[in-house]
């Protein structure tokens, strides 16, 4: 049965997971948006001994199983040693080269897999059996002296190998006498041997990834949880242009059957503000500026049209949804969708996320090209359009399909684009411009404070005159529209509590939509309860729930978006960015500071 005990390799512009028994098992090539050669995550239809089988890359070692499997210290590198009935060990080593070469960031749409016996005599086959079109078809493929090509339409992917390639072709079992490397990626001719350039590969992404790491701001506590978060993250950034995408998958549902089955291989800002903040938290300022520069060229973009919820990694606008009819869905639970329908939505916090985002350019002295007036001039246009839309119904943060009402989160969100307006103008010493967006933030706080509130619940409620909670209010003291000892805050966070909380997790609503009443844990929701306690001082509380959490991540610290209520079982779309930074923030905001460590 498929799980998500899987590992993530990439390197900022390929990515793969493999799984607990070195296959991978979806691969995106050559970048995370395109049609997926390893796709055996969502196929449930086919058996593996099948030789009409395809959208792997695995190896045959038979009667084995897994001693185990890890990351290389502080990298995106994966180990994941084998040992058969009698005795013989083999590790596969996994990973997608990135190291400077030249003067410049050398990341080639390639995966390197070595495998190398450390005991005994082991035998083994290698199975290459990439998909086309979403599994559509099996690549056809063709040989030289030492490489294979699998192509199929415009795609084609060449695997260069000092094994022999009919070891490729045929599948037949070899032994093992000292290693084999498999160089996969571009058609192209490699210089050199095989063997050396996946060692001089290997060599280099580990030096490269240790000096990253190196760079890192991280807290005192939970510092091994805070470098593999990061790392993740840093893989799902594109180098292109900045991109961060939500999740390598499609359509892992968020729950069993639940048929909240979704493309999360795209870019939301709504996650933004987060990630732009950990990035700040954790040091990392070279992908932080990209990202920035993606987002303040999305709002250039849409001068002429309204800014969207989601874009493609190429700042894309069109998203359309279709459905890979041939791949039956993670464990047979379909549909599996390309695309996402959520660019055609209208949501009126993006405002909000695109500035609160934004604003960071314009107080950080470490970055090249701090941002000014002509930038300033497009986020003015991003406010009145809030001003414009505040009071008005939209799709909110969760994406409604099926229903529009007035979302408390969405009006919020408005507000703090005008209040971040204000800051950035007494910033630039545009004082008229400052009292104006001043003038603007008090007068949608006070529609908030006489619509969004409940005084028969004592809390902000989810949707104006709405009687429902939902866990994005929680966000209001993290947002500084409220003090985190307001009591108004402090009552809607034990109102959430009262009607969200599912033992140490929480819901993001209660409510039934377009699928029923979620019946899953949002992982970031939880995340924000854990911000919000630690906020209102209840530290102790706050860290019991956190080391709870840490406890869901998979064997190789992973999250995906959600949780079984039991706390046993990932869901939805893996590894989740969202996730992963709220696991950053949360550390940084939980542990003690280093100079109170010893």
């Amino acid at each position: 049965m498929n799980n998500l005990d899987l590992g993530l390799i990439g390197n900022s512009r390929t990515s793969a997971l493999i799984d607990r028994q070195a296959r991978i098992v979806w691969w995106c090539y050559p970048h995370f948006d395109n049609n997926p050669l390893c796709c055996s995550l969502l196929q449930t239809d086919q058996s593996d001994s099948s030789t009409d089988s395809f959208g792997f890359i695995d190896l045959l070692f038979p009667e084995s199983h897994t001693v185990r499997q890890i990351y290389q210290r502080n990298s995106a590198i994966l180990q994941t040693r084998m040992k058969d009935d009698a005795g013989n060990v083999i590790d596969v080593t996994d990973f997608a080269p990135r190291f400077y070469r030249h003067g410049r960031m050398f990341a080639p749409a390639m995966l390197v897999r070595i495998i190398k016996r450390v005991a005994g005599r082991p035998r083994i086959g290698l199975r290459l059996r990439p998909a086309l079109n979403y599994g559509a078809d099996r690549a056809a493929h063709r040989s030289g002296a030492h490489h294979t090509t699998f192509f199929g339409g415009a795609q084609s992917m060449r695997v260069t190998t000092d094994a022999a390639v009919t070891a490729l072709t045929e599948e037949k079992p070899f032994f093992l006498h000292d290693s084999v490397t498999l160089l996969m990626g571009p058609d192209e001719t490699v210089d050199g041997a095989p063997r050396e350039i996946g060692r001089s590969f290997y060599e280099s992404t580990l030096a490269y990834w240790h000096r990253w790491v190196r760079n890192l701001a991280i807290p005192f506590e939970w510092q091994d949880l805070v470098i593999r978060a990061s790392i993740t993250l840093k893989m799902n950034a594109f180098d292109d242009t900045g991109a961060i995408i939500a999740a390598v998958t499609t359509s892992i549902p968020e729950s069993a059957h639940s048929g909240r089955n979704w493309d999360y291989r795209y870019c939301w800002l709504r996650d933004a503000y987060f990630v732009v903040n950990a990035l700040n938290q954790l040091g990392v300022t070279a992908t932080m500026q990209h990202y920035l520069e993606y987002i303040l060229n999305l709002i250039a973009d849409s001068r002429d049209r309204s800014l969207q919820p989601v874009y493609g990694i190429r700042r894309e606008t069109q998203l359309d949804e279709t459905l890979a009819e041939r791949l039956t869905g993670y464990r047979g639970m379909g549909p599996v969708r390309v695309g996402n329908q959520a660019w055609r939505q209208v949501q009126n916090d993006v405002f909000g996320a695109a500035i609160l985002a934004s604003t960071h350019a314009f107080f950080d002295s470490r970055l090249e090209r701090p941002a000014g007036r002509q930038m300033f001039a497009d986020l003015e246009r991003l406010g009145q359009q809030a001003v414009r839309v505040y009071q008005e119904v939209d799709a909110g943060i969760w994406e409604l399909r099926g229903s529009q009402r007035i979302h408390t989160f969405s009006s919020l969100m408005c507000w703090a684009a005008c209040d971040r307006l204000a800051t950035i103008a007494a910033h630039l010493h545009l004082p008229q411009r400052a009292v104006y967006w001043t003038q603007k933030a008090a007068a949608i706080r006070k529609v908030i404070m006489e619509r969004a509130w409940n005084s028969k619940i004592g809390s902000f409620v989810s949707t104006f005159e709405g009687e429902r909670l939902d866990a994005s209010l929680l966000l209001m003291s993290e947002l500084q529209f409220l003090a985190p000892d307001d009591p108004r805050f402090i009552g809607t966070l034990r109102a959430v509590e009262k009607h969200l909380q599912r033992g140490d997790f929480l819901l993001r609503y209660d409510e039934e939509d377009d699928f029923g009443r979620p019946d899953s844990a949002f992982i970031v929701c939880t995340l924000w309860w854990i911000l919000a306690l630690a906020s209102t001082g209840e530290t102790a509380r706050a860290r019991s729930l956190f080391e709870n959490i840490l406890k869901c991540r998979n064997h190789l610290g992973l999250l995906s978006e959600d949780v079984s209520i039991d706390g046993k079982e990932l869901w939805g779309n893996f590894p989740q960015t969202y996730s992963m930074v709220g696991l950053i923030q949360c550390a940084a905001r939980l542990s003690i500071p280093w100079e109170k460590a010893y």
